[in-house]
């Protein structure tokens, strides 16, 4: 009788001589039952196809302990005056960007921060403002500087000059996240006034910049979106600025800006529905013994309004 090995050996030479690859393994294991098919080869000059790599900003670092030694606004740091000063200010800007103040914004989310004239604070007040609203659980920042011909940003939070709002404005190939920098504050994200050019003036009050702000604006509806612009009575582009805004805060530094100064910076932006008037410097109450000389008082309404030596919540829109 023929063993069962010798059948087992007998079938594979058959299925060799009819030109079926069987390994001596699979043999010796198992019966064969036809022959084995084998995925199709891929030849070694096809190319290699992958998903498009989503593009990411670039990364900065912030020195948290210079700024706060400065007087900025920073988290983690312990609680001090300046820090609640600007969490009231920033509350109805919240409420309005968000739709949950007295009326509904358009365009709530997009937040000019301007003055009359120069050096009465208003990029030390973006940077706080924009410090402050990143420590929210619920919301993101961008902070825009738009003075172009004087861009102070970049130097203030002791980063180097990079590319930014001029070459995003000169260059429709680039894309947003080829300038935008994030930061080691989470949820705060800068947008930087970029290479210099000599019509810088020009390019912020062009229809590039009008089509970049709505794009912003849309493509970011979850991002409260801040801009450090040039002062009201110097140039016309900040004006042409505010009309896109939802809200303007306007920087008025206490014994220094004129009250004529106020109301005619003010009637340049009556378009805007929200003006907020911030008062820079006041000095009163407890604020002197903090140490780092700023006050803010505020108000919304007409010029001249903004006259508190602390901050107190009104809610009147102008």
């Amino acid at each position: 009788m023929t063993s069962l090995i010798e059948k087992a050996a007998l079938r594979l030479e058959q299925l060799r001589q009819a030109g079926v690859d069987v390994s001596a393994a699979d043999a010796a294991h198992q019966p064969a039952v036809g022959p084995r098919v084998s995925p199709p080869a891929v030849p070694a000059s096809a190319p290699v196809v992958s998903a498009p790599a989503e593009p990411v900003s670039r990364a900065v670092e912030l020195d948290l302990a210079t700024l706060m030694n400065r007087g900025f606004v920073t988290p983690h740091a312990s609680r001090s005056t300046i820090a609640d000063q600007f969490r009231v200010i920033k509350r109805p800007l919240l409420a309005n960007a968000t739709g949950k103040g007295a009326s509904v914004v358009s365009n709530g989310n997009l937040i000019m921060i301007t003055s009359a004239m120069p050096g009465e604070g208003k990029s030390f007040t973006a940077i706080n403002l924009a410090m402050s609203i990143a420590m929210e659980l619920d919301y993101r920042v961008l902070l825009v500087d738009a003075d172009v011909a004087r861009p102070s940003l970049m130097r203030e939070l002791g980063l180097p000059a990079t590319k930014g709002l001029l070459d995003l404005l000169l260059d429709e190939r680039m894309e947003m996240s080829d300038v935008l920098l994030r930061t080691n504050v989470d949820k705060l994200s800068l947008l930087p006034s970029g290479s210099p050019h000599p019509r810088a003036t020009e390019l912020l009050a062009s229809d590039a910049m009008t089509r970049l702000i709505e794009e912003m604006g849309q493509r970011y509806p979850d991002r409260i979106i801040i801009f450090d612009s040039p002062p009201l009575l110097l140039t016309t582009e900040s004006r042409v600025l505010a009309t896109h805004m939802g809200q303007v805060v306007m920087v008025v530094q206490a014994e220094k800006t004129l009250q004529s100064q106020v109301r005619h910076a003010m009637t340049t932006i009556e378009a805007c529905p929200i003006k907020l008037l911030v008062l820079n410097q006041a000095r009163g109450g407890d604020q002197d013994a903090y140490g780092y000389g700023y006050g803010y008082g505020y108000g919304y309404g007409g010029a001249g309004n903004a006259t508190a030596d602390t901050p107190s919540p009104a809610t009147a829109q102008a």
